[in-house]
């Protein structure tokens, strides 16, 4: 796997990341320009007329092709051997939904990443055996075609296609043999180690569930073409849908747009049907396809999870002993120390209250009260410092998670019983610092979330108040487990979980930060707080920027993984 991701880097280096886009958004602009205008926009209308007067034939013809990734998923895990098959139909499901929003099929790497990190599967493992069923459906969909229509499949590729078709099938061949080497000494390796049996060549069973699910794809452009008016055979259907399929080796463009459309166009006419037609019916089948794709790849992103991780290691956890605060990394002589810092971006005209509000001890701990300003350009820095605070100063603006890992890091460094953090706007009261530690500091938490919905909210606008409720809601379903506030600012963090909490994300650290420690089995506990909306400065969350930032920050906690602990205080200016 080390050595796609090192591949793959040396392939961005040879060909600029801007000038693959242009040419990827030109193709696909020519070809939708193209597809537009040949397209019968009538024709295409009536289609769909068609389709939503018969939703029962709809449900079927969705279904056929739906089953058809489920008998893909049970081939996986006949050759894929500890796979689980929500996993595996997950894989398949992110990797096609992929493909329709990403270039040149780069949502290939999708099922290998997938079933690696979420389901703990070897990475060697997870691509030999994607691969290997991947060049079984290919020969499979051929054969079939050939089977179906030998006259147009043979017609249509002409010498010099199957001649390309022949070379690229023993160079795959090739580097399967290659490869199931390669994987058999891991395996064999793994199995001397005590591991579990790995891949496995496919059996014929395997190719069989492959085989059978493209005769179950073709119903959805049998019954596609019947509701643009061509009145095609079951044996048609499955020509053109192997013609289809094989012209996307090559896509370009996402989802292979244009390139099905012109191979299935291809596909029609050599049957004897009208290109006006066969291209409505082309357009279609492709819609019905792309809907499908975006709504089962979108689900697949998020079912299942490794909550099954998380609960063992939140078990494991629990299990250890809880550390008194005379074992903190303290002094001797010294009292346990809590630092509360607050993340500061242009706070002047707020921040000097908040600090001078925070208590100086808790629960028989001292208190120190740290700003991280984040590259104010106003006078936060000198505010803080003045009402009493030590001052982290950034030497620009990096973002909220930035400011808040180096509050942690900081944290950490001092050997701290516990480490809270809250806004330095008054959104949140310092005086209740003592609500959020003390289940730290009594043993049975390790990461306390002050829950606004739980306490008492003095003022939030309605469209802030459905934002957090709906992000909230998002947060539970990821997280397997009920949350009633995912995007306070008020937390708190044992020593421990402080130095431990990676964030992967400099522009927020809400949604990760909880899945990370949730994901490394740290307790959670929610409290009640007080809240009132800010009534100076600026708040950085605007809706539309926040779910382009957070929302990918997310899957990449779920699946991609974190790339390892960052210097939290590398970029810091100064210390005083």
């Amino acid at each position: 796997m080390v050595r796609l991701l090192n591949l793959a880097a040396a392939l961005r280096t040879l060909v600029p990341r801007r000038a693959t886009a242009a040419i990827v958004a030109v193709v696909t602009v020519l070809a939708a320009a193209l597809v537009v205008r040949l397209a019968d926009g009538a024709a295409l209308a009536e289609a769909a007329r068609r389709t939503a007067s018969s939703p029962l034939a709809a449900v079927l013809a969705l279904g056929a092709f739906g089953s058809a990734f489920v008998l893909r998923a049970l081939a996986w895990q006949r050759v894929l051997q500890g796979l689980a098959f929500g996993h595996a139909l997950a894989g398949i499901h992110l990797t096609l939904g992929a493909n329709h929003l990403l270039p040149l099929r780069l949502g290939e790497a999708m099922r290998v990443v997938s079933v690696s990190r979420r389901a703990g599967v070897d990475a060697d493992m997870a691509i030999a055996s994607s691969l290997t069923l991947r060049a079984v459906d290919t020969f499979a969909v051929l054969a079939l075609g050939l089977a179906a229509a030998p006259t147009v499949l043979v017609s249509l590729a002409g010498p010099l296609g199957w001649m390309l078709l022949g070379v690229g099938a023993a160079v795959l061949t090739l580097g399967l043999v290659c490869w199931w080497r390669r994987t058999g000494r891991t395996q064999r390796a793994g199995c001397e180690a005590g591991a579990a049996a790995g891949a496995r060549p496919p059996d014929g069973l395997a190719v069989a569930l492959s085989a059978v699910a493209w005769p179950l794809e073709a119903v959805l452009v049998y019954q596609a073409a019947h509701w643009a008016g061509l009145d095609i055979s079951a044996a048609e259907a499955l020509g053109v849908t192997a013609v289809s399929v094989v012209a996307q080796i090559a896509a370009i463009t996402p989802g292979g747009f244009g390139t099905y459309e012109a191979a299935a166009v291809a596909a029609y006419s050599a049957f004897g049907y009208d290109a006006a037609a066969a291209l409505v019916a082309a357009l279609w089948a492709h819609a019905l396809k792309t809907a499908y794709a975006l709504a089962a790849g979108g689900i697949a992103a998020f079912v299942p999870l490794p909550a099954l991780t998380m609960r063992r290691r939140a078990a494991e956890r629990a299990a250890e002993p809880a550390l008194p605060l005379d074992s903190a990394d303290a002094v001797a002589g010294e009292r346990p120390l809590v630092v509360l810092f607050m993340p500061a971006y242009n706070e002047e005209a707020s921040v000097a209250d908040c600090v001078r509000r925070a208590p100086t001890a808790v629960l028989g701990c001292d208190v120190a009260v740290l700003v991280v300003d984040d590259g104010s350009t106003d006078a936060t820095a000198e505010r803080a410092r003045a009402a009493g605070a030590e001052v982290i100063s950034l030497p620009a603006n990096q973002g909220l998670g930035a400011a808040v890992r180096v509050g942690l890091a900081a944290a950490a460094d001092r050997g701290v019983a516990a480490a809270a953090f809250c806004d330095a706007d008054g959104e949140y009261a310092p005086e209740e610092l003592a609500a959020l530690v003390g289940p730290v500091l009594a043993g049975t938490a390790d990461y306390v979330v002050g829950s606004r919905f739980k306490g008492r909210i003095e003022v939030m606008k309605p469209h802030r108040r459905f934002g957090n409720i709906v992000l909230t809601a998002a947060l539970s379903l990821v997280a397997r487990r009920r949350i009633s506030d995912g995007q306070t600012g008020y937390r708190a963090l044992s020593g421990r979980a402080a130095a431990d909490a990676e964030i992967i994300h400099d522009f927020n650290y809400a949604q990760v930060l909880t899945l990370d420690l949730l994901d490394k089995g740290y307790r959670y506990v929610e409290v009640p707080i007080s809240y009132r909306f800010r009534t100076t400065g600026e708040s950085f969350v605007r809706l539309g920027r926040y779910l382009r930032h957070v929302v990918p920050a997310v899957w990449r906690e779920l699946t991609v993984g974190r790339s390892g602990p960052r210097s939290a205080l590398s970029d810091v200016v100064r210390l005083s």
